[in-house]
């Protein structure tokens, strides 16, 4: 069975959280496609190269959940020549047989507008800053003007930028545990795999 999740929406929205919970509920394998990105940030040298020559231990890094690796993703996310790279790979892990969860910022848009199922998650950028901070720390004020720099620069690039699939349900998870956030997702896909 070919069928693909595509989950988009902005930095700490849930998506992560959200996809990961609904990959291991259908049994459907799993992509984080921020990750190929946030490891094309930290590789350094020419953005480009590093793309093109990605490997499984550039994505296995233990710094590529950091506030710097995010900022580096979205930096290098605006270069047309990365995008292109990283997108055949991407499609292919989408529409390989045994159904595929993929999150990011273009999955329903750019990568698989043929997707069965597309959601978008968002969340205030107050709420999502918070959430951030709880992981990562710092000064809370600091990480809001970070967040929402990263959602101008997200929402505002010419090549696929951030924004919801006119098809996409949207799950805004501001005033949503993460549980009731997972289980609305389910209960979208469950009426999409029903015959």
């Amino acid at each position: 069975m070919i069928f693909t999740v595509a989950i988009d929406g902005p930095a700490a929205a849930g998506k992560g959280t959200i996809s990961r919970a609904v990959a291991e509920r259908f049994g459907f394998r799993y992509l984080d496609t921020g990750l190929l990105y946030r490891a094309v940030g930290v590789k350094g040298g020419d953005p480009v190269a590093a793309a093109q020559t990605l490997t499984a231990e550039d994505l296995a890094r233990g710094d590529l959940r950091s506030l710097a690796a995010g900022q580096a993703a979205s930096r290098v996310a605006a270069i047309p020549e990365v995008r292109a790279a990283l997108v055949d790979f991407q499609r292919r892990f989408a529409r390989a047989e045994g159904g595929a969860v993929l999150d990011g910022r273009d999955i329903g848009t750019v990568i698989c507008p043929e997707a069965e199922v597309k959601l978008y998650v968002t969340a205030s950028p107050e709420v999502r800053a918070h959430r951030r901070w709880l992981e990562v720390g710092g000064e809370e004020a600091k990480v809001l003007a970070e967040v929402q720099e990263r959602d101008a620069r997200d929402m505002g690039r010419a090549d696929a930028p951030l924004k919801a699939a006119e098809d996409a349900a949207v799950i805004d998870t501001s005033d949503m545990a993460i549980e009731a956030a997972i289980d609305h997702a389910c209960r979208i896909i469950t009426a999409r795999l029903a015959p």
